[in-house]
């Protein structure tokens, strides 16, 4: 496990989107050839890949963006956290950092977003790792999260009683985490208005068609077969109990010649579960 002094340590950098709100981001390697862009879901923030970044930033440009709402980044409180919005927020980063070129590494919403960005800019992609979770429809959603996305009540658990990050640093991993990885999940999500991004992460979940966000990831879904040609690796940890084998499934019915590796004794946060494992499992698809 990668020590919590060496994620403080690695090179964080922001700029202000469309000269507003504060994309914080970790820039490891900025002068590496070829770029890592890793993308966190909810309720995580770029803490979530310090393994990762630890591991690749001798070799690869390490860039892991804190979606807004997330992380160190703003968590303005009148703004439209919405699917497209974190889609255009990453083309904004990528665009400032003058990137053309870059390897994705998703993760929960990082893989609607992320595959937002790709199916828009198929030829920048050389490869996609993809982990636990979805870019398409498949309504299968746990009681608890489902909970949580009723209106009032469920923003009242979400930010007032932290009704999903907390319970999340539990249930999302199938080994547990200590004490002190458990704090710093949390960390960035201490208050009402901190937890904002949680809680519109949640509402964003577009299950029914008449959803602001239902066309957008239709229309995502739609265009995955256009990146049949870019090299894939789905890493899956068969123990979560949000997005299921059944997820699995369906990326490799849409991607059938991407690459699998399963990891049973892993749950949602399959970093934490299995970090050593994955680390490896990665390394050797990105060499090939």
């Amino acid at each position: 496990m990668v020590r919590l002094v060496d994620f403080e340590n690695f090179p964080r950098k922001s700029f202000l989107l469309d000269g507003v709100h504060k994309l914080s981001y970790i820039d490891a390697n900025s002068d590496a050839k070829k770029t890592l862009l890793m993308l966190h879901g909810n309720p995580t923030w770029s803490f979530f890949y310090r393994g990762l970044i630890d591991a690749f930033k001798g070799e690869y440009r390490c860039i892991v963006p804190d979606h807004i709402g997330c992380g160190y980044s703003d968590k303005p409180q009148d703004y439209p956290y919405t699917l497209g919005q974190h889609i255009e927020n990453i083309e904004k980063l990528l665009e400032h950092l003058s990137i053309d070129r870059f390897t994705l590494v998703l993760h929960d919403w990082g893989g609607a977003i992320g595959s937002g960005v790709a199916v828009r800019h198929p030829e920048s992609v050389e490869k996609m790792v993809i982990m636990n979770t979805a870019a398409f429809h498949l309504k299968r959603i746990p009681f608890t999260i489902s909970l949580c996305r009723l209106p009032v009540f469920g923003e009242w658990i979400v930010r007032r009683l932290n009704a999903f990050a907390a319970p999340a640093t539990i249930m999302a991993t199938a080994k547990g985490l200590s004490d002190e990885v458990k704090k710093q999940y949390l960390k960035p999500y201490d208050s009402w208005e901190n937890r904002i991004a949680i809680a519109r992460f949640v509402q964003d979940i577009p299950l029914e068609k008449e959803h602001c966000s239902y066309p957008l990831l239709k229309e995502i879904e739609e265009k995955l077969p256009r990146l049949n040609h870019i090299p894939k690796l789905l890493c899956w940890g068969m123990k979560d109990f949000c997005f299921s084998p059944h997820f699995l499934a369906k990326w490799q019915h849409i991607f059938p010649d991407a690459e699998t590796e399963e990891f049973e004794e892993a749950g949602h946060y399959l970093l934490e579960d299995e970090p050593e494992r994955v680390k490896k499992r990665i390394a050797s698809f990105l060499k090939v």
